[in-house]
């Protein structure tokens, strides 16, 4: 596989043997120190970042290679060229290229016409890197990932969602959905997350009651209920649909004992979780982030043919 795009094509396998080399990157970082001499990744950004710029800038330079961040300002990507181009000329400078984006059509232009490896760092409607990194911190904190249920509990239409969707089924993993009606998953990346459920023997849910979507869940995930997309007149609205979705500790409760509580980042306390949930023992949030630079090594690294 050439690029990452979504986690649409990732089978079980594939998500397992990247997690196997995040381990030892993370164990043995000297080992890679020079695994990427001379090779240089362009880095653009349509939407701001603090994880994603900063862990991949660090990943390059610790594989010794060099990152250059490109701010879509700069350079409107469809505006003064087409992304056709702008793919065909940066891939005969770069040897990799990551990329922030509004669109996920966008994305897929890119890639194909690119002549280097392209990873997605976020679209509309997916978010492959963080959620591969999700699945390497609980499978470091669980032990295993098939058979465990993680809760979602927000905004379903969401591209930390539908990844989180595609991959725990993947690997089977069970997923339930806990989100106010009109904000559910696409109805087709659902579809492909039950064809990979009925595979790995998994089980999806999506529910409109954040107490049953919690229910003996080992872990409690959300995210941002304000995206960078929303428009400011949007925000009142949500706040009263996502209320209910809030992950305090009543909602906790209706998990394990041992639940985990994650959020990709970043997070708003009083919003979508309160802070002594965020802060609290059960919380990994930041071990979370810090496993986005080994993961992320390991994908530049798989999709380079370097391991």
């Amino acid at each position: 596989m050439k690029d990452l795009l979504s986690l649409r094509y990732w089978d079980n396998a594939m998500i397992l043997d990247l997690i196997k080399h995040a381990y030892k990157i993370k164990k043995y970082p000297g080992n890679y120190y020079n695994k990427l001499k001379s090779k240089t990744m362009l880095m653009i950004f349509e939407k701001p970042s603090l994880r994603t710029r900063v862990s991949f800038e660090v990943a390059m330079t610790q594989l010794g290679g060099h990152a250059i961040h490109l701010d879509a300002k700069d350079a409107p990507l469809g505006k003064k060229e087409t992304i056709e181009d702008t793919a065909k000329a940066s891939s005969r400078y770069v040897d990799i290229i990551m990329a922030r984006l509004f669109s996920q059509d966008a994305m897929e232009k890119l890639a194909k016409n690119s002549k280097v490896p392209v990873i997605n760092g976020l679209t509309d409607i997916s978010h492959p890197c963080q959620i591969l990194s999700d699945l390497f911190t609980i499978h470091e904190k669980k032990k295993k990932l098939k058979g465990l249920k993680l809760c979602y509990v927000g905004d379903g239409n969401n591209n930390v969602t539908h990844s989180l969707m595609l991959g725990c089924s993947a690997v089977g993993m069970n997923i339930s959905i806990g989100c106010p009606k009109k904000f559910e998953p696409l109805s087709w990346v659902t579809g492909l997350a039950q064809k990979n459920a009925k595979s790995s023997g998994s089980k999806i849910e999506i529910l409109h009651d954040a107490k049953k979507a919690a229910l003996n869940a080992d872990i409690v995930y959300t995210d941002s209920w304000m995206s960078y997309h929303i428009p400011k007149e949007q925000e009142a609205g949500r706040l009263k649909a996502f209320n209910p979705f809030q992950v305090n500790k009543g909602l906790m409760k209706y998990a394990k004992k041992d639940a985990l509580f994650m959020n990709c980042l970043p997070a708003m306390r009083g919003y979508e979780q309160t802070a002594d949930v965020i802060d609290g023992k059960q919380s990994i949030v930041f071990d979370q982030a810090e496993n986005r630079l080994h993961m992320q090594k390991a994908i530049i690294l798989k999709l380079m043919n370097k391991i």
